[in-house]
This record gives structure tokens, sequence and C-alpha cells, in this order.
């Protein structure tokens, strides 16, 4: 089966895609609603090796007008679980409608 995932940010990287998928994935230019756009420090050893940054991209609810550029990402279940491995507990993975009308997988802030 494949999934739509949004991404907004180092999921987009080739060199990320790579190493958690396996190469390249099916990718397609479109935004979120309703979402804004904030940083988090990150400190897991594994993800600073993978994505090279320690400052990603995270989202938080916003207003009607806000809305958030990235693309769909086109992945399998077992590209998805590599996904959810990746991301660190300050992500939580929710379904959401984009722009597109296409219903996708997002990654956002945890609640805590």
């Amino acid at each position: 089966m494949t999934h739509h995932l949004f991404s907004y940010g180092t999921l987009r990287h080739p060199h990320v895609q790579t190493e958690l998928f396996g190469g390249p994935v099916p990718t397609t230019e479109d935004s979120l609603p309703g979402w804004r756009l904030d940083w988090v420090t990150i400190t897991d050893p594994d993800v600073l090796a993978t994505s090279g940054e320690d400052r990603h991209p995270i989202l938080h609810p916003g207003s009607a007008d806000d809305h958030v550029a990235g693309v769909a990402l086109e992945v399998t279940d077992a590209q998805l679980a590599a996904a959810d491995a990746y991301e660190v507990d300050d992500y939580a993975r929710t379904l959401v409608t984009l722009n597109s009308g296409h219903e996708a997988w997002v990654y956002v802030a945890a609640e805590r």
C-alpha cells in the first residue's frame, strides 16, 4: 500500500530519502492549510547524523490564514515505518487534508 506523507522539512532532502527509504520517492509540490511553522532543536545523534542539521522545522496549529509549503511524498508501509523511526518524540504523526485535496500523513508537534 502507498501513502501520501507531507514533508515541509528534512524528509524532502535527497540524502535523507536515500538513508531512510533507499532512494528518492515520488514527490509532488503541495501545501498544508491551517498550520504554522516553528523550529525544534534536535539532540538525537542518529537524526543529527542522517539530516546533518540540529534545527528542524515543526508544525503547530495555526489560523485559517496560515499555510505551510512542502511536498507530498508517495511512500510504502515500510517507508512510512522508517519515517516514524526517524522522527523524534517531539513529533506525532497525524492525518491531514492538503490544499490539493489529498489526505496525507504529516508529523506535527506532539502534545505534551
